[in-house]
């Protein structure tokens, strides 16, 4: 009665965990997976970091406004002859010498060229935002199609698995069939190779889905793929009531809500700015600056005067007619320590402020070669312009011409499986009571398998195709909750 405890509380243990860890595994619906990959893909990171850079720039093109201030200070030693600052004599001795100075300038005028950098700046800033949300709805197109994509491969293997059961049970009939002498034993051959090639197809699909699945977690940018999958959803291919507008309606609204043409007018109007800079180096420039100094020495200073002992005095001539001397006392400095440091340096301090110009007159073409570089540049960017909006026009007519195309083509499919599977039902008539071979039969039932897996290839074909089409239109992936 005890073991039978244990091994009740075992197996109740067993189930517990196994809900447990099948309840942990997430199955992520598409709009779970387009919010996961808008935060976490790599690209749409690089295209954040790039934002985050333009930010930069615009802080330093206010910088350039603001004047600049610097400190500085030197501690030196100089040893053997040279001038004391404290006599103006040539000594040979050890001198230290400290200073301290702090300077300043902003500029007043350079042609502009702060003004335009910083609307440059801005309008990088711009560029970059809607870069960062091309990038974005890129990503969700590439999420969305790789989840249609699991969809798919997903059917498909429905699909394949169903033909190899279906398959297996017409093999078990043809061997009680060959028994009986009813079918001749080469069609019970022939359906052991069509089991055989069902089971090679099916892997096929089971690998078709794995390697859909892990397309969509690096997209995702998801480490642990093994446990990734998507949630059952049975999407309707049901017509988009974007079709029903005209192509020269969708080419003009896409034309205002798609991001290509804004980011080509951005650089458009960057390089008409980088033109005005450029022309800016070759006017006069203003500046304003000021700078204090102060310093200090160690070496001893001179606090007075007193008679020469050995040489009190000194002949320096003669008065005219009676030849007396003329005496001169001779001093000598008193020195004393040097004065504190403080009190050196405030006594010791000095300013120096006023204007600059700088003229411009000859630099070696450097500055008239660089504007004419920005023309040309700006040229290239009004022909990038026009080209960017021919190309949205061509890619809407593309969108909007692929998309019927597959909306012709699933309605195609549909009839060609219904008919199919007529002519698959009737050939398992005619197969039961003897009355078609086993190769007629695997190539009916080849043909109706190859049908619905067409069907449910132009099925998301063609949502992939209606979803590039309503992103034109301004319809975002996903609606935003």
């Amino acid at each position: 009665m005890k073991k039978i405890k244990i091994n009740s509380f075992l197996l109740f243990f067993v189930l517990l965990f196994g809900a447990t860890v099948s309840a942990q595994v997430k199955k992520w619906t598409i709009q779970e997976c387009v919010e996961y990959a808008l935060k976490n893909n790599i690209s749409i990171k690089q295209s954040e970091l790039d934002a985050r850079t333009t930010d930069i720039d615009k802080k330093l093109a206010i910088g350039n406004f603001l004047p600049s201030l610097n400190a500085g200070a030197s501690h030196s030693w100089n040893i053997g002859l040279n001038q004391n600052i404290t006599t103006g004599l040539l000594e040979n001795q050890t001198i230290q010498y400290t200073s301290a100075s702090l300077n300043s300038d902003i500029t007043i005028y350079n042609g502009l060229q702060n003004q335009n950098r910083l609307r440059r700046a801005k309008l990088s800033q711009l560029a970059a935002q809607y870069q960062l949300t091309k990038m974005q709805d890129d990503i969700s197109l590439y999420v969305a199609n790789a989840y249609l994509d699991i969809l798919f491969n997903r059917e498909n293997l429905k699909v394949q698995q169903a033909q190899l059961t279906n398959d297996e049970k017409q093999l078990v009939r043809s061997q009680e069939l060959v028994d009986a002498g009813v079918v001749p034993r080469g069609d019970l051959l022939d359906m052991k190779a069509t089991v055989a090639a069902d089971k090679q197809k099916t892997v096929a699909a089971e690998n078709s889905l794995l390697i859909s699945r892990l397309s969509l977690a690096q997209l995702l940018n998801l480490e642990d793929f093994q446990n990734f999958d998507i949630a059952d959803v049975d999407m309707e291919a049901k017509p988009s009531a974007v079709m029903a507008e005209t192509p020269e309606a969708i080419v003009e609204k896409a034309n205002q809500v798609r991001v290509e043409i804004k980011i080509a007018q951005s650089n458009l109007d960057i390089a008409e700015k980088d033109i005005k800079i450029a022309r800016g180096a070759m006017q006069p420039t203003l500046t304003g600056f000021y700078s204090f100094s102060t310093r200090a020495s160690y070496s001893d200073r001179v606090t007075g005067a007193t008679i020469d002992a050995a040489s009190p005095t000194s002949i320096i001539g003669q008065v005219e007619g009676t030849g007396q001397n003329v005496l001169q006392p001779n001093y000598l400095p008193v020195f004393s320590k040097a004065a504190p440091v403080f009190e050196q340096f405030s006594d010791n301090k000095g300013h120096n402020f006023g204007l600059q110009l700088n003229v411009p007159i000859f630099n070696g073409f450097s500055a008239r070669g660089n504007v004419e570089k920005s023309k040309v540049n700006y040229e290239k960017t009004k022909n990038a312009f026009t080209q960017a909006k021919l190309d949205l026009e061509t890619n809407v007519y593309k969108a909007i011409t692929d998309a019927k195309g597959a909306l012709n083509t699933y309605e195609a499919s549909l009839t060609t499986a219904e008919a199919r599977q007529e002519a698959f039902n009737y050939a398992k008539e005619k197969y039961a009571v003897g009355m078609m071979n086993a190769f007629d039969f695997n190539q009916s039932q080849t043909l109706y398998t190859t049908a619905q897996s067409d069907v449910i290839r132009a099925k998301y074909d063609y949502i992939f195709k209606m979803k590039v089409v309503e992103l034109y239109f301004g319809i975002p992936i996903i609606q935003k909750q």
